[in-house]
């Protein structure tokens, strides 16, 4: 079995939570037969090794060692690609029903065939729905600006659907059920990389692909899905580039006479790290987020702070007495350089169809302001489209922070973690229904997290806290980052209409501390480091009994968060039930 236990000495990056080097007469005793007490080696500390199968399952299933260890190479990514499967399978299941415009798919869907077709976002008549879903073809994109109030990234995205499907609602739900599928396989990968598991990683991803409220935005043409993509792609990034910066500090560090590596006060806090790529990859896909929505800025601040912390938890291990002057030196400028003017280039250069078209008669919104209100004033040297651009910014910061109209559905970010009023996209009762004892069903797409997948990320997120508190794991630092930064920024912003389906940009990171509190329910397995922490010796009794106990215990909670997304099917696909059995999953009364 593969050992799942959330390692504490493979969480932390502190070098004195390891123990101390031997010192010089336990080395000398060595000779006469002392063997000290066996720990992870620095190399290990870096950058830790992947969790590895033991021989026992294979034995069991008959499987030949040379094949075990050919499933084991692929399993690394054919477990991902088999869960990603699954997830798309599911998300592109008659992904054009309901055949409507679904909530704010009225705003993005348009916006997005306009945007393709002609560069910029244009003025839609309010009543120009139903002729859409009837004939598109009679449809003619308008010509006069329409005033939008989100970047256009995601628009671009939804519109290269439309672009090879058609002006439908299969057509402009397609590129985003991609992202929704691909953002699976992402999370699989990234959990592994994280945990060291690939068990763990696989299931990050499966819990996800069975999240209700992933699989409802994945079906739906609206923007936040859009955001989570790139803002879980940065997360990706900077979590290979923490291995990539690891490797390069172990590959310089000195080796003793025995052949172990040791740390090195000088190498740790001058040794620059020079190109680092991801580093680079990560602020073009926090830029892509930004361009998305505007609360892809707030991430783009936390991933900052976080990945210097991650370069100074590095350079400690390496043996920098003073980490923090070392990350300032060294690696706080690359690092600003690396993610902040990279974001912001990408952000205006995904302007570019507002900025180039600037005829009399076709223009996006406020683009010939600096020509015509805003002549004059200090800032007339900035090109015209710049300064226009500014202005449209402001005019959209002011409409967001301000917009305190009510809405049926909105909610507190407090209530958003035990789901507490989900977001109705779409309803229709039929009468007639033979099934129903009232003569009528229901069809509903409820952005409704699966219940006990949330329910239960209420306990990880605590377990995620403390083990970052007490443990010093950076793992769980990592997660909590994930969820602050896409959960925190909306209590500043409690009197604004606000809904929960905002909060998908962090189900992917409940979805990580769901699955490390599975792995420390599991335990570890025989022979592991993480057994001689619990006080547990090879071939104990207790242990095995503990690992089976927590074995069941996982094995049911996954179980239940599985049937229960199939339970509420109906609610995220619109598929017609019968009245009482829709009522039957108005768990509470907040969800009608």
């Amino acid at each position: 079995m593969t050992s799942t236990a959330p390692d504490a000495r493979q969480g932390q990056d502190a070098g004195d939570q390891y123990g101390p080097e031997p010192t010089s007469w336990q080395q000398r005793l060595r000779r006469f037969g002392h063997s000290p007490r066996p720990g992870i080696g620095l190399r290990e500390r870096l950058v830790p090794p992947y969790t590895r199968p033991g021989s026992r399952l294979w034995a069991v299933l008959g499987v030949p060692p040379v094949l075990a260890d050919r499933l084991l190479r692929w399993s690394a990514w054919g477990g991902p690609l088999l869960v990603a499967l699954v997830a798309g399978v599911l998300r592109f299941w008659n992904l054009g029903s309901p055949h409507a415009v679904i909530f704010d798919e009225t705003y993005y869907a348009k916006d997005s065939w306009a945007l393709v077709n002609q560069g910029y976002e244009g003025a839609w008549p309010k009543d120009v729905d139903k002729l859409i879903l009837d004939d598109p073809s009679k449809v003619n994109i308008p010509v006069d600006p329409g005033y939008v109030v989100h970047p256009p990234v995601g628009k671009w995205i939804i519109g290269i659907g439309e672009q090879i499907f058609g002006f439908t609602p299969f057509g402009w739900r397609f590129m985003v059920a991609v992202l929704g599928t691909l953002s699976v396989l992402m999370l699989c990968r990234i959990g592994r990389r994280l945990f060291r598991s690939t068990f763990l990683g696989c299931l990050a991803g499966a819990l996800l692909a069975v999240d209700g409220l992933h699989f409802v935005m994945s079906r739906t043409a609206l923007l936040d899905l859009v955001l989570m993509f790139f803002v879980l792609a940065a997360f990706g990034c900077l979590l290979i580039d923490r291995d990539w910066a690891r490797r390069r500090l172990a590959a310089a560090l000195p080796v003793d006479a025995e052949g172990v590596l040791r740390p090195d006060v000088v190498v740790a806090e001058r040794l620059r790290l020079g190109w680092r790529p991801w580093r680079i990859a990560a602020g073009l896909m926090l830029g892509l987020a930004f361009a998305t929505k505007w609360n892809g800025l707030y991430i783009l601040v936390a991933f900052g702070l976080m990945t210097v912390l991650w370069d100074v938890g590095a350079r400690r291990t390496a043996g920098a007495m003073r980490p923090y002057t070392a990350v300032l030196k060294r690696d706080l400028l690359p690092a600003f350089v690396s993610t902040v003017p990279v974001a912001i280039l990408t952000y205006v250069a995904s302007w570019t169809g507002w900025i180039i078209h600037n005829s009399p008669t076709r223009h996006g919104y406020y683009r010939d302001w600096a020509a015509t209100d805003g002549r004059g004033g200090n800032w007339t040297w900035l090109p015209d489209w710049l300064r226009s651009l500014w202005h449209y910014e402001y005019q959209v910061y002011e409409f967001h922070v301000n917009l305190t109209s009510g809405h049926t559905y909105q909610s507190n970010p407090w209530s958003w973690i035990v789901l507490g009023r989900p977001v109705s996209y779409f309803y229709e009762e039929q009468n007639g229904c033979a099934a129903s004892e009232t003569g009528k069903c229901a069809r509903e797409v409820l952005a409704l997290g699966t219940p006990l997948l949330w329910w239960a990320s209420c306990f990880a997120l605590v377990y995620v806290l403390w083990r970052w508190a007490f443990r010093r794991d950076w793992r769980a630092g990592a997660i909590a980052c994930g969820v602050a930064a896409g959960w925190v920024p909306w209590f500043l912003y409690q009197e604004r209409t606000i809904f929960l389906f905002y909060a998908v940009v962090f189900v992917p990171f409940l979805c990580l501390a769901v699955a490390m509190m599975i792995g420390a329910m599991l335990g570890p397995a025989a022979g592991t480091g993480a057994k001689h922490e619990l006080g547990l010796t090879a071939g104990d009794p207790s242990g095995e009994r503990r690992r089976t106990l927590g074995a069941v215990a996982a094995g049911v909670l996954v179980l239940l968060i599985v049937w229960n997304f199939i339970y509420f099917w109906p609610l995220y696909t619109g598929t017609a039930i019968p009245e009482g059995s829709w009522r039957d999953r108005m768990w509470l009364d907040t969800w009608i």
